[in-house]
């Protein structure tokens, strides 16, 4: 897949403008964008007007934020490739601010915040990572002498839209599991007027980044996301329904230790813990580094990282998952053989019921035709 190159831009040029001074081809473009609409699951035939859309665009202003967190996610996403993170921040986005990623610092990059925030106000996207504390007057993380809570709520005063980064953003993190002590939350539990689309995992994978951005480009809207505010196309399905080990959970081959032969052999981690029942995310289709692997095809157990409140409900991350339903084909041999015998009486019962209920009425209907037979014969003559 193409992914733009890093260039200088010219004031006002748009994308396919930029694109095509730097010898992008057409082909290569509309390549390109076909890719990004399967990933997006939009289907193929709208990469035109995909298409269309980024290459009128003028490069597009993030702000993006680091609260309470630890990093882990923009170290995830820089890793992103199709287009690499530093492709998209230098060639489709301006990143006008990211605390962590800039090289100035202090009071002059505020003050770069600032100006881009009043100059682009009402349509700058706003990338958050890490949790907002609200115990103690917010007093755990201050920013250029702000609060967490304050330096949010200013930045999304004058957003178009909101990507909440990671588990700390979308709920609150390990700083949010019990007891709290800062009094951590996500940012929707602080911003209220702002469409917010939440990218959860502990880290996320960076390509659910890169397309949502995009998504947000061609369509000027989020895209659309389930009851947890996740984009459908990344977190619409569970990893128990796309694991690449899920013929051995139906098979009842289970992995009982580490390293056991099971675990040689690549069988399924549900009784070590494996949280993929119960989690949805798109880690079995994107994979991390590159498409090269995910935590189960490594041999680990997912952690349920992309859920709310993992750190407690996930809780113990190397226990069995209770209250999963299915069964190993062992079992369900047994149990469904039990249920089809069961069926089986029951639907000879049920046959021989209607077999003696219709032979009633047939005999009834027997024997009621003679008598009116006679007694039309009787009245005939």
């Amino acid at each position: 897949m193409l992914s733009p190159s890093a260039h200088s831009w010219i004031e006002g040029e748009t994308l396919g403008e930029h694109l095509e001074e730097h010898g992008v081809s057409r082909r290569d473009f509309l390549e390109y964008c076909a890719e990004l609409s399967v990933v997006l699951g939009v289907g193929s035939a709208l990469a035109p007007k995909m298409a269309h859309a980024i290459e009128v665009q003028k490069r597009p202003t993030v702000i993006w934020l680091q609260l309470q967190e630890c990093t882990g996610c923009v170290e995830s996403v820089i890793r992103t490739e199709n287009p690499s993170i530093g492709d998209l921040l230098l060639d489709v986005i301006s990143l006008d601010y990211q605390h962590t990623l800039m090289a100035g610092a202090g009071t002059a990059v505020e003050k770069v915040k600032a100006a881009s925030m009043a100059a682009n106000k009402g349509k700058y996207l706003l990338i958050v990572t890490g949790s907002i504390p609200t115990n103690n007057d917010d007093m755990y993380v201050m920013i250029g002498g702000k609060t967490a809570r304050s330096v949010l709520e200013e930045a999304a005063e004058g957003c178009a839209a909101i990507l909440a980064l990671g588990a700390c953003a979308f709920w609150g993190g390990i700083q949010g599991a019990r007891p709290n002590p800062t009094g951590a939350v996500g940012v929707r539990d602080i911003i209220k007027n702002k469409p917010i689309v939440n990218l959860p995992g502990c880290p996320p994978i960076g390509d659910t980044v890169t397309a949502t951005v995009v998504h947000y480009l061609t369509f000027g809207a989020l895209p659309e996301v389930d009851r947890e505010g996740r984009p459908l196309f990344a977190y619409g399905e569970r990893i128990h329904d796309q694991c690449s080990r899920r013929a051995h959970f139906d098979a009842g081959q289970f992995v009982e230790t580490f390293d056991d032969k099971g675990a040689r052999e690549g069988w399924c981690l549900y009784q070590v813990g494996c949280k993929g029942p119960a989690t949805f995310s798109p880690c079995p289709i994107f994979k991390w580094n590159n498409r090269t692997s995910w935590p189960i095809e490594a041999g680990h157990p997912c952690l349920g990282c992309t859920e709310p409140h993992f750190w407690d409900t996930m809780t113990p991350f190397y226990g069995r998952l209770p209250d999963v339903a299915g069964f190993g084909i062992e079992k369900r041999v047994d149990t469904i053989g039990a249920s089809l015998a069961i069926g089986a009486a029951a639907g000879v019962a049920a046959h021989a019921t209607m077999t003696v209920m219709h032979q009633i009425k047939r005999r009834r209907a027997t024997d009621q035709v003679p008598e009116a037979h006679e007694n039309a014969g009787e009245n005939n003559g």
